[in-house]
């Protein structure tokens, strides 16, 4: 990890060489040798770090003549390992040069082997009197291209030196920028103390317990954070308006991952690469979650959260992420002073709100303060400790780790508990006002039945009133279309019946007269008088005629007997119903000529129908339209052409007959009366108004529809449709 502050607030991982201290003699000079004893092996660890003593030379470039015992070092100069910076690197970013050491065993290690141990992310080559003991990754030795090493392996070695004889430590390092700001060594990035260290063979029994130790915590801490989250968003999705469950469940999963990827950091066998993704990963989301707990503390505690606080966490986690690309004591400075400002906005939401926190709020305020409590715990008794870490540094930084989320999960239980025991009050009180409510309503459908009862009985009586009421009006409709159509049959048939009497009187008046011409023996007189009463008879046979026509049509359209229907051809009743109509308009005036045409769809066939009933609604309607076109040609006698024009069509639905004609039209304020019987636009006598009547019923028995499209002084256009 690049810093070791940055390894307790964002990874938390169990480093312990970076804070062994230990205290090494050396001397100035060049020639003289470092000095091992026992007694300079930490108690509880069996490591010296020797990268920190003095007695160090450096000298970049490489030339494994270097690594000889006996060489010229007058252009060395003093550097330890621990003083490794950019500043070596070239314009390329590449850092590459020898470290070496005298060191003279005493008797202490007569007959033990003792351990040298790299952790160092540049390529490594460690001599030992001149002698190759050990590679880490490679850089470049044998003529092989740079590797770059991965942490924790092959990077042990034992030796048996001679105790009492000076040995010289020749180190080769091959390192690069890195690629991320502040571009820094990669090997920066690591306790440059632990660069090379020597280790007694109680170090492997150490090593062994720690990771061991360290595994455990590991995986209890992600295992119990990861849980945690899953019940969370279970929760979550459960409960999705509560805007606190789904914080919470944001927060825990971002100290799960945090935690994932600092214990990732110091897995066995990673790359450098994967060792900077832990690191930049683990800052954000430990970040993240650390960001989230000022907001969680004031939904909880009902706090607005007001545009300064936001702006404070906004930049507090922005100077967050801003520490893991700056040097290292920037980037402590500025790291302090981001949690600082996260714990100073949590502790004031919980001061402010102290006299006002009740019940699981107070769980909340337990877990915050007992993780600053462990945070400050572990800065006072590790940091400030000369001789390694805290005996209980992994149950303070399991508090630290685990506090606020265990506050939550407890929070939540004892909330859920809040709740339930609030929703049973509630529904006690909703209970109790059922109860009221029913009465009530018991109450109101009793005055509700009585009402119901009256208002049934009134409807009642008015409803056999309304009937009552309705009898008679459609007995005085009856009886008023009973007098309309006797006052119409009664003046259809009066002006006839009227000429008959006027004339029979008139001729019984000639009679007389004719008898008194005989009997005077005026032959020429009486033969006047005859041609007068002949002329008068014709008159009276003529009315006579007309009555009866008027009588007929009234039986025929009251008759209740109906045809058979039965298989005819349309088209040919159509054709012939207008030959017959042309012929009865040739022999009233000879001298008019009417166009006729027809458009006779073939495809119609036979069709079921009533014969004569059909050819009947033909010929009113053609007998109406050369009418209508003499009428015209009397009005217009130059220049106009009548014509009459009879089509048919069969459609996916209906068959449609067209009968039309050039001639008057029909006014448009009389055109909705012209199928009511005894309507007629003609002038008295020649016509009784119940041809379009009776087609109309004829039409509307068939199961058809007659309709009719007209204009006045233009044309008139009548349109059966009759059932296919």
């Amino acid at each position: 990890m690049r810093h070791h502050w940055r390894a307790l607030f964002f990874t938390l991982s169990p480093t312990f060489f970076s804070l062994l201290l230990v205290s090494i003699n050396s001397c100035d000079g060049q020639d003289s040798a470092l000095l091992l004893s026992h007694s300079m092996f930490s108690k509880d660890f069996g490591l010296i770090l020797i990268a920190e003593a003095n007695g160090w030379l450096f000298k970049s470039g490489n030339d494994t003549g270097w690594a000889k015992k006996d060489i010229d070092i007058t252009s060395w100069k003093k550097l330890k390992p621990t003083e490794i910076s950019d500043s070596l690197a070239d314009k390329l970013g590449k850092a590459e040069g020898w470290f070496r050491i005298k060191v003279k065993p005493d008797s202490s290690f007569r007959g033990e082997a003792i351990g040298f141990n790299i952790d160092s992310w540049a390529a490594t080559d460690l001599y030992v009197d001149g002698k190759l003991i050990l590679s880490c990754g490679n850089t470049g030795i044998n003529g092989k291209p740079f590797q770059e090493p991965r942490r924790h392996i092959n990077s042990q070695v034992y030796l048996n030196l001679e105790a009492g004889d000076v040995h010289t430590i020749a180190l080769h390092f091959l390192d690069y920028k890195a690629p991320l700001p502040p571009h820094h060594l990669k090997t920066e990035d690591l306790s440059l103390q632990n660069f090379i260290i020597i280790t007694s063979s109680r170090f492997i029994e150490f090593l062994a317990k720690t990771i061991k130790e360290a595994n455990t915590y590991n995986s209890i801490w992600v295992s119990v954070c990861v849980v945690l989250s899953l019940l969370f968003w279970l929760l979550h999705f459960q409960n999705r308006n509560d805007k606190n469950l789904r914080l919470i469940a944001i927060s825990t999963t971002c100290y799960a991952l945090g935690i994932y990827f600092a214990t990732d950091q110091n897995g066995i066998g990673i790359s450098y690469c994967r060792f900077a993704v832990g690191n930049f990963a683990n800052g954000f989301f430990f970040g993240l979650a650390v960001l989230i707990i000022p907001v969680i503390l004031a939904n909880i505690f009902e706090r607005k959260i007001t545009r300064i606080v936001k702006s404070f966490l906004l930049i507090a986690f922005v100077a967050f992420m801003i520490t893991l690309f700056l040097p290292k004591d920037p980037s402590l400075i500025l790291l302090a002073i981001s949690i600082l400002s996260l714990a100073v906005i949590s502790l004031y939401y919980i001061v402010s709100s102290w006299k006002k926190l009740k019940g699981a709020q107070w769980i909340i305020v337990g877990g915050v303060l007992l993780s600053l409590l462990s945070i400050l715990a572990l800065i006072a008794s590790g940091f400030l400790t000369k001789d390694g870490m805290p005996r209980f540094y992994y149950l303070l930084l399991t508090s630290f780790l685990l506090s606020i989320p265990f506050s939550l999960l407890i929070y939540v239980a004892m909330r859920f508990k809040e709740i339930m025991q609030e929703v049973r009050q509630n529904a006690n009180k909703i209970v109790q006002l059922s109860e009221e409510k029913k009465e009530q309503a018991i109450n109101q459908q009793k005055t509700l039945q009585e009402e119901v009862n009256r208002q049934t009985a009134e409807i009642r009586a008015t409803l056999d009133q309304l009937k009552s009421t309705q009898l008679q009006l459609i007995q005085s409709e009856k009886m008023a279309s009973l007098g309309e159509l006797t006052a119409g049959i009664a003046h259809e048939i009066q002006n006839p019946l009227n000429f008959v009497n006027n004339f029979s009187e008139v001729n019984d008046e000639l009679m007389s007269d004719l008898k008194s011409e005989l009997l005077a023996g005026n032959t020429l007189g009486a033969i006047q008088l005859a041609t007068t009463i002949q002329e008068n008879e014709r008159k009276i046979t003529q009315h006579g005629k007309r009555a009866d026509g008027i009588v007929k049509g009234m039986l025929e359209h009251s008759r209740t007997d109906k045809g058979e229907k039965q298989l005819a051809d349309v088209n040919a009743i159509a054709e012939e119903c207008l030959k017959l109509s042309r012929h009865n308009q040739r022999a009233e005036d000879r001298n008019q000529e009417v166009q006729i045409s027809t458009d006779l769809d073939p495809s119609i066939g036979k069709i079921e129908l009533v014969p004569q009933d059909i050819a009947r609604v033909f010929v009113n309607l053609l007998n109406n339209a050369f009418y209508a076109v003499s009428e015209k040609m009397k009005e217009q006698p130059n220049g106009y052409a009548p014509a009459v024009r009879v089509t048919s069509r069969k459609t996916y639905a209906d068959i449609q007959i067209t009968v039309e004609d050039n001639g008057i039209g029909i006014p448009a304020k009389v055109k909705d009366k012209i199928f009511q019987p005894f309507f007629t636009t003609k002038p008295t006598g020649q016509g009784t108004g119940l041809g379009l009547s009776l087609s109309y019923d004829i039409v509307k028995a068939h199961g058809g529809e007659i309709s009719v499209n007209t204009q006045e002084g233009e044309f008139t256009e009548f349109v059966i449709h009759l059932p296919a």
